[in-house]
Formats: C-alpha cells, sequence, structure tokens
C-alpha cells in the first residue's frame, strides 16, 4: 500500500487542512481552535470544571488547565470556586466571553459550509457514520 491509498494518511490531512482553515479563520478573536471548543461548551452551558472539558474534549487535566489560563488571561472566562466541591472550581463567561459568542458563531457557520460545499447530506451522514466505525474499529471495536 503507498501512502496516497492510506486512510490514516487522508484522514489526518483531511484534519491538518481544516484545522489549519478554522485556525486562520478564528485568528480575528485570538482564538486557537482547541480553546474554542471550550468556549462552545460554555456558550451552550455556563459553569464547567475542569475534569467535564477534560473528559467532553478528551484532552489531559494538563492541557485543559493551560487552555483555560489563556481564555482567562484573555478576559474571556473567568474561574469560580466549586460550591459543592472546595477541591475545584467551575469555569464561567465574563461579558466579553458571552459577547464573542455573537461574533464567532456565524464565522463558525460559514467555515463549516465551506468546508463542506459540493458535499449532500446523505453523503455528511454517511462519512460520519464511516468515521465513527473506523474509530471503533481501531479501539477494538469489531474483533
Amino acid at each position: 500500500m503507498n501512502l496516497e491509498e492510506n486512510i490514516g494518511i487522508l484522514v489526518r490531512n483531511a484534519h491538518l487542512n481544516i484545522s489549519n482553515y478554522v485556525k486562520k479563520q478564528l485568528e480575528p478573536f485570538h482564538l486557537a481552535p482547541e480553546q474554542n471548543l471550550i468556549m462552545l461548551m460554555l456558550w451552550k452551558k455556563d459553569g464547567i470544571s475542569p475534569n467535564e472539558f477534560s473528559f467532553k474534549l478528551n484532552k489531559d487535566k494538563a492541557n485543559i488547565a493551560r487552555m483555560i489560563a489563556s481564555l482567562e488571561k484573555k478576559g474571556y472566562i473567568t474561574k469560580e470556586d466549586d460550591p459543592s466541591d472546595k477541591r475545584t472550581f467551575k469555569v464561567h463567561l465574563t461579558e466579553e466571553g458571552k459577547h464573542l459568542e455573537s461574533l464567532v458563531l456565524p464565522v463558525l457557520r460559514k467555515t463549516h459550509q465551506t468546508v463542506i460545499n459540493g458535499i449532500s447530506e446523505e453523503q455528511l451522514v454517511e462519512l460520519q457514520n464511516l468515521i465513527s466505525k473506523m474509530i471503533n474499529n481501531s479501539l477494538g471495536g469489531n474483533e
């Protein structure tokens, strides 16, 4: 099998190209794509613990801590003690972080439309199913 036929290389290249494109679109907001995932979660539900970010984004706690620190430094989020567990905290949006949603979401929608241009709804569903199957297979789900 040559490299052009390797599905892993193709998926990796698609991921890199899409990530670079998203990164470029988020630059005006001083958001990295990974930080944007945290913001997307907070725009859906304010007040999330680092453990929840770590679990949902499949990232280690050190990586999440760095992203939280960076977003806090930018003024988009604050950390508040978790009243139910004094050993941890919850992340909340600042007013600036809340306002950012109205600026970033339209850019993300346009970015999404650009990436899926020329792909039918049926093809997108099939692509999602195929990628999910590949992930399951690689985790040993088909042995």
